[in-house]
C-alpha cells in the first residue's frame, strides 16, 4: 500500500480539504476552558503555552492512575478534574479542531521559531567572529604602537622608562661627544688645504675659505669667546639651563587681570629704560617762526635741543671671562655650530663635484690646464679624494643625525623635554587604550558565545518536539484510513 505524502507547505489545506476540520472552525471555548483548569499547576507535564490536544490525552492517562479511586462501577470517574480534562479533549475531538491545532503548531515550527532561532544563532556566530578579528586588530595596533615607541625611544638613544629624565641625561654628555666631534675635525687638514688652493688657482678670492672649519680644525671645539677674541678665557661662566617645571594651567592660576579698564596701563613696565643724556644722532631743527593761518600749533614757539646719549646696558665681562652663549662651545652655540655645518656642506658638494671632473678627465686640454696648478692639487687622486670626501661625510652625518638634533633642542629649550616625554607617552596611552578596548570587545565575545549556548538547547527542544508532534499527527491520520503509511514531507526545524 503507498503511503500518503503531505507536503509540510501544504498540511494545513490538505487537512481541511480531506474534510478533517471544518474551516473557520476556532478553539476560543477551548482556551476559556484551559484558563480555568490552569488555576491548578500542571507545569511539571507541560508549560500552558506549548499544550495541545495530544497533551491533554497524556494528562487525561496520568489522571487515570492518581484518579483511580473516583472511578464507579460504570467505568465513570467522579474526579472534576478528569472530568474537565475530558471536557477539553472531547471539545478538540468535536470537527477535529485539535488536528488543525498541531498543523499549525507544527507550521509555526517548522517555517518560523526554527528559522528564527537558526538566525539568531548565525548572528551570534557573526559577531563572535567579528569581535574575534576586532580583538585581533586591537592587540596588533597595541604591539604597533609599543613598537613604535621604543623605535623612537632608540632614535633618541633612552631605553624609555623614564622619558624626561632619560633625555636630560643625555644633555649632560652632550659637551663631551661634541668635544670628540672637535678632535675628528682634526683629519680634515688636507681637504681644507686642497680646496683653499683650489679656489686660490681658479679665481681672484682674496677672504679666507672655511674660517670656522679652520679654527676646529686647528684648536678643536673651544669656546666661542676664544674664537670671537682669539684668546683662551681665564673663567667660564656657562649659562645655567633650568628644567622647566611641569606644564599644568589651571583656571585659579591665570590672571586674566581688568580687560576692561585701562587705568593701570602706566605702570607697565616693557624693560626699556630713558635717561636723561641718551644721544640717538637725532637732531631735529624746528624753527621759531609762528604758524600760520589754520597751521598746526605745536604748542611751543622755541625748543632747547636735548642731546641724547646711547648708553651700553649689555653685560659688561672683564678681560678673560666667558660669559653666557660666549661661555658656549663653537658646536653647542646655535650660530657658530650652523656656520660650521654650512662650512662642512661647502667642502662636500666641492670633493662631491672634483672627484667626478677627476674621474672624466682624459683631454689633453683639461691636462694641460693644471700644468700650472700648485702640488697640492695635482698630487691629488680620485681615490685620495674620495677618501676625503668620506671623512667630511662621517663628520656630517655625526652632527646632523635625528639623536643630535634632538639633543640640541633639548639644551637649547628645557620645555621641548616635555613635549617630546608628551608624544612619546601617547605612544604609550593608546597601546594601553587598546590593550582596554581588547577586553570590551572579548566580554562582549565571551556574552554572544553565552547566548549561543542557550540557542542551541532550544532548537534542540524544538527540533524533538517537533519531531515528536510529526509522528503523532502521521498516526493519527493514519488511522482514518485504515492505518495507511502518512508521511508528512519537509518536517525539519
Amino acid at each position: 500500500m503507498l503511503p500518503f505524502r503531505i507536503c509540510q507547505r501544504m498540511r494545513r489545506s490538505n487537512n481541511c480539504s480531506l474534510a478533517h476540520v471544518k474551516k473557520k472552525k476556532n478553539i476560543i471555548i477551548i482556551i476559556q476552558t484551559y484558563f480555568f483548569l490552569f488555576e491548578c499547576d500542571y507545569s511539571y507535564i507541560v508549560p500552558f503555552a506549548d499544550i495541545h490536544y495530544f497533551h491533554c490525552l497524556r494528562i487525561i492517562e496520568i489522571l487515570k492512575g492518581t484518579e483511580v479511586s473516583t472511578k464507579n462501577i460504570f467505568g465513570r470517574y467522579s474526579s472534576q478534574r478528569m472530568k474537565d480534562w475530558q471536557e477539553i479533549v472531547s471539545l478538540y475531538e468535536k470537527d477535529n479542531v485539535y488536528l488543525a491545532e498541531v498543523a499549525s503548531i507544527l507550521i509555526r515550527s517548522v517555517s518560523y521559531e526554527g528559522p528564527a532561532l537558526r538566525k539568531q544563532v548565525s548572528k551570534a556566530q557573526q559577531l563572535q567572529q567579528e569581535l574575534s578579528r576586532r580583538e585581533l586588530e586591537c592587540q596588533s595596533g597595541a604591539t604597533d604602537m609599543r613598537e613604535r615607541y621604543y623605535a623612537a625611544c632608540k632614535q633618541y638613544g633612552i631605553q624609555g622608562e623614564n622619558v624626561a629624565r632619560e633625555l636630560q641625561a643625555l644633555v649632560k654628555d652632550l659637551p663631551v661627544v661634541l668635544k670628540e666631534t672637535g678632535k675628528k675635525a682634526a683629519c680634515l687638514d688636507e681637504a681644507i688645504k686642497f680646496y683653499a688652493a683650489f679656489i686660490n688657482f681658479v679665481s681672484d678670492w682674496s677672504e679666507e675659505a672655511l674660517p670656522i672649519l679652520r679654527f676646529v680644525q686647528k684648536k678643536g671645539n673651544t669656546t666661542v669667546y676664544e674664537w670671537k677674541t682669539g684668546n683662551v678665557p681665564t673663567v667660564v661662566e656657562r649659562p645655567v639651563m633650568e628644567e622647566a617645571p611641569p606644564d599644568v594651567v589651571t583656571e585659579e592660576t591665570i590672571d586674566w587681570g581688568d580687560l576692561g579698564d585701562g587705568a593701570d596701563t602706566e605702570e607697565v613696565n616693557f624693560g626699556i629704560s630713558v635717561e636723561d643724556g641718551v644721544d640717538l644722532g637725532i637732531s631735529p631743527e624746528i624753527g621759531t617762526e609762528e604758524t600760520s593761518a589754520g597751521g598746526i600749533d605745536w604748542g611751543a614757539s622755541e625748543l632747547t635741543p636735548v642731546e641724547i646719549e646711547i648708553v651700553d646696558v649689555g653685560t659688561d665681562c672683564p678681560d678673560g671671562v666667558a660669559r653666557g652663549e660666549d661661555a658656549l662651545s663653537l658646536l653647542e652655540n646655535s650660530q657658530t655650530r650652523g656656520q660650521f655645518i654650512n662650512e662642512l656642506k661647502e667642502l662636500e658638494m666641492f670633493l662631491c663635484q672634483r672627484l667626478s671632473e677627476m674621474r672624466e678627465e682624459g683631454d689633453l686640454v683639461t691636462m694641460s690646464q693644471f700644468q700650472l696648478a700648485p702640488s697640492v692639487i695635482q698630487a691629488q687622486t680620485p681615490e685620495r679624494v674620495e677618501a676625503m670626501l668620506a671623512d667630511v661625510r662621517d663628520l656630517l652625518n655625526g652632527l646632523t643625525s635625528v639623536r643630535m638634533q634632538h639633543l640640541f633642542m633639548i639644551q637649547a629649550s628645557p620645555r621641548y623635554v616635555e613635549r617630546v616625554s608628551e608624544l612619546l607617552r601617547q605612544k604609550l596611552k593608546q597601546a594601553d587604550i587598546l590593550v582596554l578596548k581588547r577586553g570590551t570587545l572579548a566580554e562582549k565575545r565571551q556574552e554572544a558565545l553565552e547566548e549561543q549556548a542557550k540557542l542551541e538547547p532550544r532548537i534542540d527542544l524544538l527540533a524533538a518536539r517537533t519531531k515528536e508532534l510529526q509522528k503523532l499527527i502521521e498516526a493519527d491520520i493514519s488511522k482514518r484510513y485504515n492505518n495507511r503509511p502518512v508521511n508528512l514531507m519537509g518536517v525539519h526545524v
